[in-house]
């Protein structure tokens, strides 16, 4: 049987970046208020939490790039909505954002979250940002709680069966099925 390992959800004594797309500025609100109330209920201190606005989806990964390099953070959750329109704008704008914070995330060492609605109308943007659907906001803010934690695990775990590269031990918190 497999071990199973999860970073848990205690935000306590955690440093969040929400980095906040001011295009579609109604449903970015949105996002950060639900993202910011689960933060600070999962434990985060509100004093932890940045807030940065940047013009549309298209600065997210930039700015993600500039607070990692901070060493300032041990989350950064980037949100934001791109809704389509009439152009292929959206197409390009919705993939260069997805590409950028991905990019950020694979070369990070700490959570890089994303938050980043892309849907065809304002309707499923809303039902998604706190709507009939879900809140991406919230699920935001959990999902950097939780990989913090679990990337905290793994730097600084001491189980008997592993060892890093240096030939210490680390143990990984085990989640029973």
């Amino acid at each position: 049987m497999p071990n199973f390992y999860e970073g848990g959800r205690d935000g306590a004594d955690l440093s969040v970046a929400v980095i906040v797309s001011r295009f579609n500025e109604t449903i970015s609100e949105r996002l950060l208020d639900g993202c910011v109330d689960e933060l600070i209920r999962l434990g985060v201190d509100d004093e932890e939490i940045d807030v940065l606005w940047v013009p549309g989806a298209f600065e997210l990964a930039q700015t993600a790039e500039h607070c990692v390099e901070s060493g300032d953070y041990g989350a950064i959750i980037c949100l934001g909505s791109v809704i389509r329109g009439e152009t292929s704008h959206y197409d390009h704008v919705a993939q260069c954002a997805a590409e950028g914070i991905a990019t950020v995330a694979r070369e990070a060492t700490i959570p890089v979250i994303f938050g980043v609605l892309t849907t065809e109308d304002v309707a499923q943007a809303e039902a998604r940002s706190g709507g009939v659907k879900c809140h991406h906001g919230e699920y935001a803010a959990r999902a950097a709680v939780e990989m913090a934690r679990l990337l905290d695990q793994i730097d600084t775990g001491d189980d008997d069966d592993e060892e890093d590269e240096s030939g210490e031990e680390f143990e990984l918190e085990r989640v029973e099925e």
